[in-house]
């Protein structure tokens, strides 16, 4: 997890049928030794670390399986990103920067171009400063979850039997 990612993935191929997985991913979380939970259904999955061990920024993985009726193997695409509450905060902000940017760059260049004082767009780059800080932010609480986002990785890697692509 090196990269600068907001949310890493991985895509791969096994010859183990979805309900095999599924049923190997609920065994092994039967087992509890990594301190995990999760749900396993139909053709998803989805992992996350157990509440007692929980912070604000903790990952979970979510997996989604399907097999083409002509092919042998299933494709197994699994996403790591933030429980859903912080994915929430985050596109809300980025939603309300966005939108009062083009009602501030809208009021602005129509001052300018009526010429008036146009000092309301100096909100701009201030905007564009809070848009970074967040995408910063973002970052550090992904590299705060690393250990657990690598936990779970290792954990379906154990649950499938299988090697999974780096993230």
């Amino acid at each position: 997890m090196a990269s600068f990612r907001v949310r890493p993935k991985f895509e791969m191929k096994s010859q183990k049928t979805p309900e095999k997985i599924i049923a190997l991913v609920k065994d092994k979380l039967k087992q509890n030794l990594h301190h995990l939970q999760g749900q396993a259904m139909h053709d998803h999955i989805t992992i996350r670390v157990e509440r007692a061990q929980r912070h604000y920024w903790s990952p979970q993985l979510s997996i989604i399986m399907y097999r083409e009726p002509e092919d042998s193997e299933t494709k197994i695409i699994g996403v790591y990103g933030p429980m859903p509450n912080v994915w929430t905060l985050f596109t809300v902000v980025y939603l309300a920067i966005f939108v009062l940017s083009i009602f501030i760059s809208i009021i602005g260049f129509s001052q300018k171009a009526l010429g008036y004082e146009y000092k309301i767009l100096w909100i701009l780059p201030v905007f564009a400063i809070i848009a970074l800080s967040m995408y910063m932010l973002s970052q550090f609480g992904q590299k705060l979850g690393a250990a657990q986002t690598y936990a779970i990785h290792y954990f379906f890697e154990e649950a499938i039997g299988e090697t999974l692509p780096s993230v």
